[in-house]
């Protein structure tokens, strides 16, 4: 994905905990409905496949790991030029079923998002758009948890992509490793004693590149769409493998 700065967390806990004020969707009940009301019929075949029920293990769930390579930061005024997936379990990472596409946008590039993309103008004039992808990459998330990092950008950019291209958007279940650090490293306010003496709270950074290096995961090359989504793929399973339990229940970590 496109750069997004030091985004900070501050602090650190043993375990992480779902706030308490985020009450988790009911996304079953969500895609029964959303199948009920999708006039598309791709679209609609993506909510029929179903949502995972929240009660699920985390090593039952089948999951999509996807990131996107986009013009901007806007997803009103910007657009996806690429997408990267793979397919994936708490065990598994499935490489050879990994899909890859770059996209024409209807704007022009940047040249600051092919400096950071490297993606190109010829690779765009050669390319098809986003529309004509569409009947790959629905079914290939269909059934699954998507995990990203970040998701208001996937969720953002895919949507607004859907709506200019087929007049409907998309939603869907994900689970965000950005989030997951932020819980891991919040503020924790600190002691009488230590405000008293000007302590403040020490910032963690949860960019992917650093919240991966917190696990000793291998630094990849960045702004891949392919190559972010398999180091996304990576931190989800090492986050659950220090932080949580294969047994937890799916809707303590999705949103």
């Amino acid at each position: 994905m496109l750069h997004l700065g030091d985004i900070k967390g501050a602090g650190s806990g043993a375990r992480s905990r779902r706030p308490e004020a985020v009450a988790a969707l009911d996304w079953p009940a969500r895609f029964a409905a959303l199948a009920e009301a999708a006039q598309e019929p791709r679209l609609r075949a993506f909510y029929a496949a179903g949502a995972v029920a929240g009660d699920t293990p985390l090593a039952e769930v089948p999951m999509v790991a996807i990131d996107v390579e986009t013009t901007g930061l806007d997803p009103a005024r910007d657009e996806i030029v690429s997408i990267g997936l793979l397919p994936m379990t708490l065990e598994r990472i499935a490489s050879s079923a990994s899909r890859y596409w770059v996209v024409r946008p209807r704007i022009e590039l940047s040249p600051e998002s092919v400096v950071i993309h490297a993606i190109t103008h010829a690779q765009i004039e050669a390319a098809p758009d986003f529309g004509e992808i569409v009947d790959e990459l629905l079914p290939a998330l269909a059934g699954c948890v998507v995990v990203v990092h970040c998701r208001d950008i996937e969720r953002s950019f895919l949507d607004r992509a859907l709506k200019a291209r087929i007049g409907e958007g998309i939603e869907f279940p994900v689970i965000d490793t950005m989030d997951l650090e932020a819980r891991i490293h919040r503020a924790v306010r600190p002691g009488f004693f230590a405000r008293l003496f000007g302590k403040k709270p020490e910032t963690v950074s949860i960019r992917l590149a650093d919240s991966r290096a917190r696990y000793r995961l291998p630094r990849y090359r960045a702004h891949h769409a392919l190559t972010d989504a398999l180091a996304t793929a990576e931190l989800l399973q090492a986050q659950v493998a220090h932080r949580f339990a294969p047994d937890t229940p799916l809707r303590e970590l999705w949103s």
